[in-house]
């Protein structure tokens, strides 16, 4: 049978050679709105692996719309750079799209000389912490005009569609919403008011591109937003722009970036939103594209084949692994290297004005760089320690030539990133272990796991070189009463070695701490399997089987000294685990050090003075230390060698696999 996510499609009169699609994300990869040498390297890339359209962007369309990381469509001396990148996409062999945008309220002063944002009424942000000024009517007539120019140009420039972003919080679904837009002129008010700017947007585009050009519409399936725009009011405006005649493609989206609900976090399951897109796919008449969090082939097949949509978004998936359409066509699954969902890299680079990176792939962000170039001289290249750091610089290794030897003391691959796929909405880390164990088995790398490494044993290897991948251990912390029986380190817990008991106090609120509270919390609850079997038979009231997600059998305290948990994880994701912790009853003592552990509980010091908290076990979550002891031992054998990972310095898994890449890039 023919694979339904490697058949063609027509937008208008564009024909695509595959339904899977690279959306719009910011890169910050241009200087002054000018299209860069970097973003073409990351596009190149993207194209040559095989995805049917790149739709690059968001572009600005005036001097507030964006800021200068963005791409410019804002006027004319912009033109080159754009007619490059849309030659650049179409020399890869995809079909070359450019999204419009204007971010409204969501713009930062600071990126405009200290101009106010604009937006349709003056309602703070809570993403910003400012507030915008309300635009007046011949403002808006500008905004219109802009857009419609800023199309021309796209089409000039050689793109083969448009997309207009109409969602995510930006200026026109603010407009549409009745949380933002508060006016009570022909712009506000009533739904067919609240329409009429993105109406006028849109109408504008058509006429500056014409009737045959692929105009794109990013929109909403949901806002997620209390008081904002849900499933149906969404659906009905996705409708009214096919019947204008203003959209050829629907592209849903999902949430705002003040949504209280994730959207991109691994806790999120794969295709979770698709279902805003079969709902619109039903009564739109153009073809549909749903997006988030795809990224796996096999899932996007499947929402394609099951008429869920007809294309799919796979932004963050390429980005990951841009051969992943290649390798998908090529019956190569096996060889791909998944999203995770972490954003690490490719979000909370942005809050820091960097450039999209990768934890799964050190490579993107970096194209321009040189790569695992050929060695001028093959070496015997041995890996101690098979985590992410070591898995890494084995492959990078072996990519260059050198005959690569990986030695693990367990008995599977992957280290850490196994501890931290255990919590719940956290497996993608899990995957991540394997897709790279797979890709060291796939080489040839004689890999032997469930054997230690020895000073003795790796001189008797005779390798040329040496790298220390051999990870961290947890910190045993000096508290009287550690040792008791009645108390376990995180790890274990994680790991499946320890069962605690139903009164449990974790001691350590960073990254570690926060995933034991949120693991032991969850413990009794229904699975997601569980839960629609309940539901299907009717046998309970939705609320009571709702209370039976949430509520699990172990009642949970984390203890942290400091003032705040989670202070080593990431932005993208902190925010909705410490929801979680709230959500599933976790009780969250900051301030408070742990002075001892004693037979019924933790004895603690506050601000209020000292007190027992009872626990029936504690559990240990006090941070990691290296474990480096062969690197002494070799170099006073004369052997060279580098140590990576936690074995240097304790870091995340993004620093540890763009660690090891780095060591294997310079044996």
């Amino acid at each position: 049978m023919r694979d339904p996510l490697f058949q063609p499609i027509r937008i208008k009169g564009l024909e695509l050679k595959n339904r899977i699609a690279v959306p719009a994300m910011h890169l910050n990869m241009a200087e002054d709105f000018q299209v860069t040498e970097a973003m073409l390297a990351f596009y190149r890339e993207r194209a040559a692996g095989g995805a049917g359209m790149i739709c690059a962007g968001f572009a600005t369309v005036d001097e507030m719309s964006g800021s200068s990381l963005n791409i410019g469509a804002h006027r004319d001396d912009l033109l080159p750079g754009l007619s490059r990148l849309a030659e650049t996409i179409a020399r890869g062999g995809a079909a070359s799209g450019l999204q419009l945008n204007h971010a409204g309220r969501y713009n930062f002063s600071f990126f405009m000389d200290g101009k106010q944002p604009v937006a349709p009424s003056a309602l703070a942000s809570r993403l910003t912490k400012e507030t915008p000024r309300a635009l007046e009517k011949d403002e808006i007539a500008g905004i219109v005009e802009s857009f419609g120019q800023a199309a021309s140009r796209v089409k000039r420039a050689g793109f083969d569609a448009v997309e207009i972003l109409c969602g995510t919080g930006y200026l026109i679904s603010e407009f549409l919403s009745p949380l933002t837009n508060q006016r009570t002129d022909e712009y506000g008010g009533s739904p067919e008011n609240r329409l009429r700017f993105p109406l006028e947007v849109l109408q504008a585009v058509r006429a500056s591109v014409g009737r045959d050009y692929p105009v794109m519409v990013r929109l909403n399936g949901n806002d997620l937003m209390q008081g904002g725009m849900g499933r149906e009011a969404l659906q009905k405006v996705g409708r009214i722009l096919v019947e204008a005649g203003t959209a050829d493609l629907l592209h849903v989206n999902v949430g705002w970036h003040e949504a209280p609900v994730p959207q991109i976090t691994p806790a999120v399951p794969r295709g979770g939103f698709a279902y805003l897109a079969r709902e619109l796919r039903e009564h739109a008449g153009v073809p549909v594209m749903a997006s988030h969090r795809i990224n796996d082939p096999n899932k996007a097949r499947e929402l394609i084949a099951d008429g869920l949509c007809d294309l799919v978004a796979m932004g963050r998936g390429l980005i990951a692994d841009p051969k992943l359409p290649e390798k998908a066509g090529q019956g190569r699954e096996g060889e791909i290297v998944h999203c995770i969902g972490c954003g690490q890299g490719c979000f909370d680079n942005l809050f820091q004005l960097k450039s999209v990176e990768c934890l799964a792939n050190p490579r993107a962000g970096h194209e321009l760089e040189a790569g695992p170039e050929p060695a001028g001289e093959g070496k015997t290249v041995l890996v101690v320690g098979g985590g992410p750091a070591g898995l890494t610089a084995a492959l990078t290794a072996h990519e260059r030539g050198h005959r690569v030897l990986l030695w693990e003391s367990g008995e599977r691959l992957g280290g850490q990133l196994h501890l931290a796929g255990a919590p719940p909405g956290r497996g993608e880390f899990a995957v991540l272990a394997e897709d790279l164990a797979r890709q060291v088995r796939l080489r040839d790398i004689e890999v032997r796991t469930g054997h230690p490494a020895t000073a003795e044993a790796v001189v008797q290897a005779a390798p040329d070189e040496v790298i220390l991948a051999t990870g961290g251990a947890p910190i045993q912390p000096s508290i009287p009463g550690a040792e008791a029986e009645h108390v376990c380190q995180a790890w274990d817990v994680l790991s499946g070695s320890c069962w605690p008991g139903q009164q449990v106090a974790v001691i350590g609120g960073g990254a570690v701490g926060v995933e034991t509270a949120l693991f032991l919390a969850e413990r009794g609850t229904l699975t997601g399997e569980e839960l629609k079997f309940l539901l299907n038979h009717g046998v309970e009231p939705c609320e009571y089987l709702r209370s039976l997600c949430l509520k699990g059998t172990k009642e949970v305290m984390l203890i942290e000294m400091l003032e705040k948990v989670g202070r080593d994880i990431g932005k993208s994701s902190k925010w909705g685990m410490l929801q979680d912790l709230q959500r599933f009853g976790v009780s969250v003592r900051t301030g408070t050090k742990a002075l001892e552990i004693t037979s019924s509980g933790v004895r603690v010091e506050t601000e209020a003075g000292q007190e027992e908290i009872a626990a029936e076990t504690v559990v240990l979550a006090a941070g990691t230390k290296p474990v480096n002891h062969l690197r002494e031992e070799l170099r006073a054998q004369g052997l060279p060698c580098r140590t990576v990972g936690d074995a240097a310095a304790v870091g995340t898994a993004f620093q540890a696999i763009h660690a090891g890449y780095r060591a294997g890039l310079e044996v």
